[in-house]
C-alpha cells in the first residue's frame, strides 16, 4: 500500500519497478495543507541514489520485458483503463488535491475530469502514429519509422500536480516510453496515489517510476543522469536555465514550460460584462498560481477608470475560505515559501504603483498561507510587478493609447507563454493575433485549455509542446529506413 494513517497524516514512499519503497537514506520530508499549516503526509525524501535506481527501473523495462513489445493498441487500452480508474476514484482524488494545494474543490474537481480527458485522449492517439514513404530518386524504398525516444524524466509543478503529471505521462505512454516522474515535493501525493492503479492497468514494472524529493536533490540528479534520454519539466524559467545546462552535458532532448506575464488587452469595444469577468478570471482563478495567468491586464484609457471600479467591485465578492467548502473562490497559496514571495511583491506594488483593493492577508482568517485578491492600477510596464512573474492573486492594470500601443507593451516582456485580446471588431483581434509574440492566444475568452490543442511558448517561457499530436511528437524520434531494390553492384571499385 502506498499510504497509511498515522496520527492523522498519511505516509508515502517512492515508487519504483512496481513496488514500494523507502529512500535509501531512510529520510522522509512533511506535506502540508496550506488552508491549515498542518502536516497531512510524511513522504520519503529521494536523493541521487533512489533516482539511479528509478533510472535503472526504466531503462530495464524499456530495453527489455514485455513493454518492448507492447503494441500501440496495448499502451492505448493502458491508458484507457488508467482514466477509468482515475474517474472512478475522482472525489477522493479531488478532495486530496484541494488539501495539497489549497486550490477549491470545484477547481479541483474539474482539474481531475480534465486528468482522465487526457488519459484517454492519448489512449486514441497512441494508434495514430505513422511513418512516411520518401520519394527518393533512386531503385529503393525509403520510409521512416517513428519510434519511442526511451526514458523520460518528468518534473511536475505544484499549482495543478496531477494535471501536469497527466500532460507528461500520458504522451509517454502512447509513445512508448518509460517514465521516472518527480512531482513537485510540496504536492505529490495525488500523483502517488495514482501509482496504486498502475498494475490493475496493465502497465509492468518500472515502466512509470515516481520519485518524491527537492529540486537539488532528485530534480538534478534526474537531469544529469546519462541513463535519461529527455526531460520534460514546467515551473520557473529560472529553474528551466539551469535545466538546460545540466542537460548539455548529456545531450538530452528537452522540453520546456516555463513562467509567463501575459498580457490581457481590452479595448474599448469589447462586450463589457464577459470583459470584466475575464480580466478577474485570468488572474485569480486557482490563486493566481497559473503560468498563463493575466497578470497584465492592458485596458484602452476610453475605459480605463471605469473598468478599474468595475474590476474592484466585483473583487470585493470573491470568496476567499476553506477550499473544502464549495462557496469558496479563492483558497490559500500553496506554501509559505509562496505566501511570503507573494506577500514581498506585494510591499513591493504598493510602492510601484496605486492599490484599489486586496494587499494584505484577510483579517478575518485565521491560520493559512491567503491572501487577499489585490488590484494595482496606474502601473507602469517597466514596474517589478509588470515585469516578474508574481503567481499568486496580484493583477497590474496598465493603460494604453491604441492599437500600437497595447501591441507594444503587450510584447515589452522577457515572457510569451500567452496572452488574450477582448474586442468586437473581428478585424482588431486578428491584426493583435498576428503580433503578439506568444504561444497561446485566446479571443474574448480566457484560460480555455484542452488537450487536442498545443500548449507552450516563446522566449522565456520555454520550447516544446505539449498537448494534442504535439505533445505526443515530443516522445517520439524518427528513423529513417532505406532498402535498395536495386540488384547491380555498387560500383565503388
Amino acid at each position: 500500500m502506498s499510504s497509511s494513517a498515522t496520527a492523522g497524516a498519511r505516509s508515502y514512499q517512492n515508487f519504483v519497478n512496481g513496488k514500494w519503497q523507502g529512500a535509501i537514506s531512510g529520510k522522509t520530508f512533511p506535506v502540508y495543507d496550506p488552508s491549515t499549516e498542518e502536516i497531512i503526509a510524511q513522504v520519503a525524501a529521494a536523493d541521487g541514489a533512489d533516482v539511479d535506481r528509478a533510472v535503472q527501473a526504466a531503462r530495464a523495462a524499456f530495453d527489455s520485458g514485455p513493454w518492448p513489445l507492447a503494441t500501440a493498441q496495448d499502451r492505448g487500452r493502458v491508458l484507457f483503463k488508467l482514466a477509468e480508474k482515475i474517474r472512478q476514484n475522482s472525489a477522493a482524488l479531488a478532495e486530496l488535491e484541494c488539501r495539497n494545494t489549497g486550490k477549491p474543490i470545484v477547481e479541483a474537481e474539474y482539474d481531475i475530469a480534465d486528468v482522465a480527458t487526457c488519459f484517454e485522449y492519448y489512449g486514441g492517439l497512441a494508434t495514430k502514429v505513422t511513418g512516411h514513404v520518401n520519394p527518393v530518386p533512386a531503385n529503393a524504398l525509403s520510409f521512416t519509422l517513428r519510434e519511442p525516444v526511451g526514458v523520460a524524466g518528468q518534473i511536475i509543478p505544484w499549482n495543478y500536480p496531477l494535471l501536469m503529471a497527466a500532460w507528461k505521462l500520458a504522451p509517454a505512454i502512447a509513445a512508448g516510453c518509460t517514465c521516472v516522474l518527480k512531482p513537485a515535493e510540496q504536492t505529490p501525493l495525488t500523483a502517488l496515489e495514482c501509482a496504486n492503479y498502475f498494475e490493475e492497468a496493465g502497465l509492468p514494472p518500472g515502466v512509470i517510476n515516481i520519485v518524491n524529493g527537492f529540486g537539488e536533490t532528485a530534480g538534478s540528479a534526474l537531469v544529469a543522469h546519462p541513463g535519461v534520454d529527455k526531460i520534460a519539466f514546467t515551473g520557473s524559467a529560472a529553474v528551466g536555465k539551469i535545466i538546460v545546462k545540466s542537460a548539455a552535458d548529456t545531450l538530452k532532448r528537452v522540453t520546456l514550460e516555463l513562467g509567463g506575464k501575459s498580457p490581457n488587452v481590452f479595448f474599448a469595444d469589447a462586450d463589457w460584462e464577459a470583459a470584466v469577468d475575464g480580466a478577474l478570471f485570468g488572474v485569480f482563478i486557482n490563486q493566481g498560481e497559473v503560468c498563463s495567468a493575466g497578470s497584465r491586464i492592458l485596458v484602452e484609457k476610453k475605459i480605463y477608470s471605469k473598468f478599474v471600479e468595475a474590476m474592484t467591485e466585483k473583487a470585493k465578492r470573491i470568496k476567499l475560505g476553506p477550499p473544502l467548502e464549495r462557496e469558496t473562490k479563492m483558497g490559500p497559496l500553496v506554501s509559505k515559501e509562496q505566501y511570503d514571495r507573494v506577500s514581498s511583491y506585494l510591499e513591493i506594488g504598493k510602492k510601484e504603483a496605486k492599490t484599489a483593493i486586496g494587499g494584505g492577508r484577510p483579517k478575518q482568517i485565521g491560520k493559512g498561507y491567503y491572501l487577499e485578491p489585490t488590484i494595482f492600477y496606474d502601473v507602469d510596464n517597466n514596474a517589478r510587478i509588470s515585469r516578474e512573474e508574481i503567481f499568486g492573486p496580484v493583477a497590474s492594470v496598465i493603460p494604453f493609447e491604441g492599437e500600437p500601443d497595447a501591441i507594444r507593451i503587450a510584447n515589452d516582456t522577457p515572457y510569451g507563454l500567452a496572452g488574450a485580446v477582448w474586442t468586437r471588431d473581428i478585424y482588431k483581434a486578428f491584426r493583435v493575433v498576428k503580433s503578439l509574440r506568444a504561444g497561446i492566444i485566446w479571443v474574448n475568452h480566457m484560460q480555455p485549455t484542452y488537450v487536442e490543442a498545443p500548449w507552450g511558448g516563446y522566449k522565456q517561457s520555454g520550447f516544446g509542446r505539449e498537448l494534442g499530436p504535439w505533445g505526443l511528437e515530443e516522445y517520439l524520434e524518427t528513423k529513417q529506413v532505406f532498402v535498395n531494390l536495386d540488384e547491380t553492384p555498387i560500383g565503388w571499385y
